[in-house]
């Protein structure tokens, strides 16, 4: 049995602009962290003692006969790219809902790519588990999705990501002094706002606006470097929370998908409960809200938004890694099976 164990993240700036549409011609810039909430993929052969070859068990439990009998899109694509050709059980946990804004799908497509690539006794790198993921969740399943969060999932930490063209995709690491990062943990609070939404169909609403919003993405995309500076400098770490809130009124102008009336609400409560900034994480609609609040008023703005969840989390550094490793025995000393 593979047991793989790959983060969540948080897109603090440069949303939108992970897109190849939008990089292949303008460039592209992220600054993400990923965070202590995980996806577990399990994954072993499956004995030769049942009717169906493959099993998989999320939020439901598929027995399939072949692998275009799958209905799960990311499992039958990326058990077909891998060409496994054993039975296999599948199962997948989570500590955070799907559909939220923290990139829990492509956490689940990288992995189970690592998974199953233990399976196969193949040790990859995590560039390659990142670009895998891509294919698969582009070209395979074609969904209107970027290419910030697979990359996340497959390093880790807080990191600057620079979208130079689909070949061309850099991963750098922040350097921040101990008490800076802890700084910036410490004005951070995630709310689940109750809502889950397919994020391709925003996604694709944003795509196809890109040619109107050139001068948005151009600004938010700046917004990275400018963040970037705040968190390497002496600059006041208030001003980070400020301009996630400038970045966010760009956000949510570029499609009038990404927000909503009850989102609003939420926000504008946030804000005069002493909040500094934030912003709804992933392609919009639903999910998960981050909010940037000093450690003194997050008892009021926790107070103020007490009918949401609020989750705490802190920095993961790790990236996706398999956290348990105990290879199947498929043949016996007298090769039966």
């Amino acid at each position: 049995m593979i047991i793989s164990r790959t983060p969540f993240r948080i897109s603090f700036f440069g949303g939108g602009t992970d897109y190849p549409v939008w990089f292949k011609d303008y460039g592209g810039a992220v600054l993400a962290t990923t965070i202590n909430k995980y996806c577990y993929i399990s994954c072993r052969y499956l004995p030769p003692f049942f009717d169906h070859k493959y099993r998989i068990a999320y939020s439901l439990i598929e027995h399939a006969k072949g692998v275009t009998d799958i209905k799960h899109p990311s499992v039958r694509e990326t058990l077909g790219y891998i060409g496994l050709q054993e039975g296999v059980e599948i199962h997948h946990d989570a500590d955070l809902p799907a559909r939220s804004g923290l990139g829990s799908s492509s956490s689940f497509t990288v992995g189970l790519l690592h998974a199953l690539y233990g399976l196969k006794e193949k040790m990859v790198d995590k560039k390659k588990l990142a670009d895998d993921a891509i294919y698969i969740e582009q070209m395979l399943i074609k969904e209107n999705v970027g290419c910030q969060d697979q990359y996340m999932a497959a390093f880790g930490g807080l990191n600057l990501i620079l979208f130079n063209g689909i070949a061309d995709i850099e991963v750098k690491p922040v350097i921040m002094k101990a008490k800076k990062t802890q700084e910036l943990l410490s004005h951070l609070m995630l709310f689940f706002t109750g809502f889950t939404r397919t994020a391709s169909a925003i996604a694709a609403e944003q795509i196809n606006n890109i040619p109107k919003k050139k001068k948005e993405l151009k600004v938010m995309q700046q917004m990275v470097q400018e963040a970037l500076a705040i968190l390497t400098s002496d600059t006041d770490i208030m001003e980070f929370g400020k301009l996630l809130h400038e970045s966010w009124l760009y956000k949510r102008s570029l499609t009038d998908r990404i927000s909503t009336e009850s989102i609003d609400d939420i926000y504008l409560a946030a804000k005069k409960a002493g909040a500094i900034g934030g912003k709804l994480l992933g392609a919009g609609g639903g999910g998960f809200m981050l909010l940037f609040v000093p450690p003194e008023k997050k008892a009021v703005v926790r107070q103020r938004l007490s009918k949401l969840l609020h989750v705490p989390f802190g920095f993961d550094n790790s990236g996706s890694y398999i956290i348990f490793y105990q290879p199947d025995q498929l043949y016996t000393s007298d090769k039966t099976f």
